[in-house]
């Protein structure tokens, strides 16, 4: 662990609060979560690991749910929304009864950190100069917008994919072994991978990232929106396909939602959330000098209101996502009027 193996590294871990925050919740879980280094990958002479942190029942016959962050090194609020959220629940563990019995039926997973090196830098991309959501073996079918979409011109350059025929980057792979492993061996699963850095409003975004084209799960998505703006009227989610606001290549999750297609029988549901950073450029412009600033609240009671604001999203996904069966269109007419109403509001 970082805290045990560079005690004298103090500029390290000041650099890396999030990962010295995430195992002290890991000391805190004790033996009520499971946890395991899935890979590590090196930065500036260190061995950072990438943790996957397990809760609830293992068996395949119940649903699951993923909670992703830290996978731009630029977003920590990501990661520390994750890791907030894993911290409520496990000391909610300590007297919530309500929370067992939930977790009897449910599988949770937890990956804060999925690029620790981009953290320790200060930069979108892993040390390699790659940006993971970029990084898939997935090529837009229609037009992209020049650079944003992905290139393989320089990794000196931002949204670089790596090169072409390479395998994935060591996080891309620990990423998609994780959801391959824990949440596509499913009959049902959820994800949520918090980003930051879009518009002014926080939004949800589904596939497809590479096409315009709607994705097979539609009807099943729609109906997810439909019992959340139901129970949250009053939320500030704009609930959208990615493709509604631009396309790329080498989408992580377009790429695992297609591998999820392989067993029909599967539904997988992935949700990006985007939290609108410029909101608080807009109330703090001197955000604009620092890097930093165009993608994190960086006055501290900011920073508080947001991971406030994000949790009550979390928890909703994980309890939908336990209660799939009583929300979920099951006959083809549900699916199909389901179908026709998502096209009608996105398409």
């Amino acid at each position: 662990m970082l805290v045990r193996h560079y005690q004298g590294a103090a500029l390290l871990r000041d650099k890396l609060t999030e990962l010295v925050e995430l195992e002290r919740i890991l000391q805190l879980a004790g033996d009520r979560a499971e946890v395991r280094v899935v890979q590590e990958v090196e930065c500036w002479g260190n061995r950072l690991p990438v943790y996957a942190i397990t809760l609830g029942n293992p068996s395949p016959d119940v649903p699951a749910i993923g909670f992703f962050g830290g996978v731009h090194g630029l977003e920590r609020i990501g990661a520390e929304v994750v890791l907030a959220f894993l911290n409520s629940l496990l000391i909610r563990l300590g007297w919530d009864h309500t929370l067992h019995h939930q977790l009897e039926s449910l599988r949770l997973v937890f990956m804060p950190l999925v690029n620790p090196g981009g953290l320790l830098q200060g930069t979108r991309a892993n040390p390699n100069g790659v940006d993971l959501m970029r990084n898939a073996p997935v090529d837009a079918v229609e037009r992209v917008p020049s650079w944003v979409g992905g290139q393989r011109v320089s990794p000196r350059l931002p949204w670089y994919r790596g090169r072409l025929g390479e395998p994935m980057e060591a996080e891309s792979q620990a990423l998609c072994s994780v959801v391959d492993q824990e949440l596509l061996s499913r009959k049902f699963s959820i994800s949520v991978d918090c980003h930051s850095g879009f518009g002014l409003s926080d939004r949800l975004w589904f596939p497809f990232a590479h096409t315009r084209q709607p994705f097979h799960h539609l009807a099943e998505m729609h109906a997810l929106n439909e019992i959340f703006q139901t129970t949250h009227s009053h939320n500030q989610y704009i609930f959208e396909p990615q493709s509604l606001q631009y396309l790329t290549h080498g989408d992580l999750w377009d790429y695992l939602y297609l591998r999820s297609r392989q067993n029909p029988d599967r539904i997988f549901l992935p949700l990006t959330l985007e939290m609108g950073s410029w909101l608080w450029i807009k109330k703090n412009p001197r955000q604009l000098f620092s890097r930093h600033g165009f993608f994190n609240p960086l006055i501290e009671h900011r920073q508080q209101r947001v991971l406030r604001r994000h949790m009550g999203l979390l928890d909703f996904m994980a309890r939908a996502a336990c209660s799939a069966p009583s929300w979920l269109p099951i006959d083809e007419p549900q699916r199909r009027q389901q179908h026709v109403q998502a096209l009608q509001q996105w398409y």
